[in-house]
């Protein structure tokens, strides 16, 4: 393109451009002037500069996709995204307030972090997942890259905990990449991921673990599927005590079931008194704020299952 066309056919720049995001070096080589492009970025201009030799093409607020575009533009060929804004787009909800842009980076780029873009090099890039055009970390990495800047416990047991009981991550598909992976931060995520691969496929029941173990009574076993001798299915309860035939349901709209649902409950409800199970039933909520009482209802629940026949019935471990 001739110098001074751009200006008469501006269609051409969006054309070249990654929704409105573009090189500065970009816009030299389609004629215009790289004291042009920066003057039209100053306050007021038509364009804005967000990071170091990327232009948007307007000067309105950027959007979110613009603002990653101009991110991968910055950091160059073979840049990942992963960390929150990976996760955000694999679908995942329980994510901290980070409006960073985290991308990974092969070992030998030498681009720094600049504003709103966080750059990570590693030798140990994955294999991207494209989504609308963007290269993706796999969910596994892009939930360890995030969990490993964070120190707050409950954000990192939330955040595995939803990629786990949606059937997005498999935890031992966790577990092998913080092996394999970088060992940095990774405390908080491997103390979280021994919950789950014990049972816990909820934070809820990761909290349901630390109130059993205060009660001194014997061991549960988590997530096991329940049968009566006919073989058929009872339930799945959160924690189970074989010994007496006690079982304990978190129920919690977030993780087991929607409203519309309530139905099911009941059903399950009616299947435990069939079997002659003695059901506790707790809120979430109730784990964090009253974990005492939480703990004495079990205990109560416990002396009454234990002064009962113990039910005919048959666990099954569900495979990992």
């Amino acid at each position: 393109m001739k110098r001074g066309n751009w200006a008469r056919e501006p269609q051409v720049l969006h054309h070249e451009s990654r929704a409105g995001a573009i090189k500065v070096a970009r816009l030299i080589e389609l004629g215009v002037p790289s004291r042009t492009a920066y003057r039209r970025c100053v306050p007021g201009g038509p364009w804005q500069r967000p990071l170091p030799g990327i232009v948007l093409l307007n000067n309105g607020h950027p959007t979110r996709r613009q603002l990653v575009e101009a991110a991968l533009l910055y950091a160059g060929e073979g840049a990942i995204v992963t960390g929150a804004e990976a996760c955000r787009r694999h679908g995942l909800t329980h994510l901290p307030d980070d409006s960073s842009v985290h991308l990974l980076i092969p070992e030998g780029h030498r681009i720094n972090s600049s504003d709103y873009v966080l750059i990570e090099r590693t030798i140990h890039l994955p294999q991207p997942t494209m989504r609308d055009g963007v290269p993706l970390a796999p969910l596994v990495r892009a939930v360890l890259d995030i969990c490993r800047r964070l120190r707050d416990f409950d954000l990192v047991r939330a955040l595995l905990a939803e990629a786990v009981q949606r059937g997005r991550a498999d935890p031992y598909r966790i577990q092998a990449e913080l092996e394999n992976g970088c060992q940095r931060g990774t405390a908080v995520p491997r103390d979280v991921l021994r919950s789950i691969l014990r049972g816990a496929r909820s934070v809820a029941e990761g909290d349901a673990m630390r109130v059993w173990e205060r009660t001194g009574l014997p061991p549960f076993e988590w997530n096991v599927e329940l049968r009566d001798d006919a073989g058929r299915y009872i339930a799945t309860p959160d924690g189970w005590c074989g010994e007496v035939g006690l079982a304990w349901e978190i129920d919690s709209y977030d993780f087991h079931f929607a409203r519309k649902h309530y139905s099911d409950t009941i059903e399950r409800n009616s299947r435990y008194n069939n079997a002659c199970i003695t059901l506790v039933q707790t809120l979430p909520t109730k784990l964090r704020s009253d974990p005492q009482a939480v703990a004495k209802e079990l205990i109560a629940a416990y002396h009454t299952a234990a002064a009962r026949p113990r039910p005919t019935v048959h666990t099954i471990t569900p495979a990992p």
